[in-house]
């Protein structure tokens, strides 16, 4: 389910693109030339290397993102300290790409004008942004960095609030928004005992949470985080879960249609992820610090 911002954004992954992507593309050598010179089709190991990357400033990587900067994404309206997870996913980005934290310069960029079609002011781009084929015939993503999970919001005290796993809620009254993949999350994972309680609009759930007129609602973690932090007081994240038998949605680092930095930005999400990296960040700030624990 896709919102404009405050609600945060959802999406599903590109696929990676092959090591050699990041080759000129004009280079036609064979691969059996072993004296190719470095950059050429036959020494992929260097064509990422960060004196080869066409950036907005030469040497620098500019990364883009809105004001203010949410938290858990952010910490403290302060993308350039590395704290929570989108600063600390760019810094991992840029670490791959071969450059320190004093390589690395931010640029406020509003929301909408990331994807935006047109020039941009940044080498990419990281604000909970969804990957969507709409979005993309204006702009290009990375490969997903970040798999939007499903989360259960109730309120502080109440009967289910203390769940700590999947089967505490199977007598819960659900409220969820028609059409959605926590909808889909709440019957197949889930599975409570009644049938949820579904409503054509999330803002009729959530008043419907306020109202008490159910116990808990179920909506992706991103719109957890606001749900109680703006919309439901005294409410709390009861826990997060995978959602499954559906397309995951996930973010991608953005950037201008055609930028040749996309293959190499690609490589570095993959190995980040390969490496377990992407996740030690993701329950570093996304479960411990943001109180969003795992149902299992």
């Amino acid at each position: 389910m896709i919102m404009a911002r405050p609600s945060l954004l959802l999406a599903t992954g590109a696929l990676a693109l092959a090591a050699v992507a990041c080759a000129p593309a004009d280079n036609t050598t064979s691969s059996t030339t072993a004296a190719s010179p470095a950059g050429s089709a036959s020494a992929p190991a260097t064509a990422c290397t960060k004196e080869q990357l066409k950036l907005i400033t030469p040497g620098t990587l500019t990364i883009g993102t809105d004001k203010p900067a949410y938290e858990p994404w952010f910490k403290d309206d302060d993308p350039t300290n590395g704290q929570g997870f989108e600063s600390a996913v760019a810094y991992a980005v840029a670490g791959e790409l071969g450059f320190d934290r004093s390589e690395v310069k931010w640029e406020t960029v509003k929301f909408d004008t990331a994807f935006a079609p047109g020039p941009k002011k940044f080498d990419f781009d990281i604000n909970q942004v969804s990957i969507s084929p709409e979005r993309a015939k204006a702009v290009d993503f990375s490969n997903g960095y970040y798999t939007v999970k499903q989360a259960v919001v109730a309120i502080k005290g109440g009967k289910f609030a203390a769940a700590k796993s999947l089967a505490e809620l199977k007598d819960a009254k659900i409220g969820v928004q028609v059409g959605t993949t926590s909808l889909e999350a709440v019957t197949s994972v889930i599975q409570p005992g009644a049938q949820p309680r579904v409503y054509n609009d999330q803002i009729d759930a959530v008043n419907a949470l306020k109202n008490k007129q159910v116990d808990a609602i179920v909506v992706d973690l991103p719109t957890a985080f606001y749900v109680t932090a703006a919309q439901v007081e005294n409410s709390a994240i009861v826990g997060q879960f995978s959602a499954t038998g559906s397309t995951p949605e996930e973010f991608g680092l953005v950037m201008e249609k055609g930028n040749t930095l996309k293959s190499c930005v690609d490589k570095a999400v993959d190995a980040l992820k390969s490496k377990g990296e992407l996740d030690k960040i993701e329950q570093e700030w996304l479960s411990a610090a943001a109180g969003a624990p795992e149902l299992q």
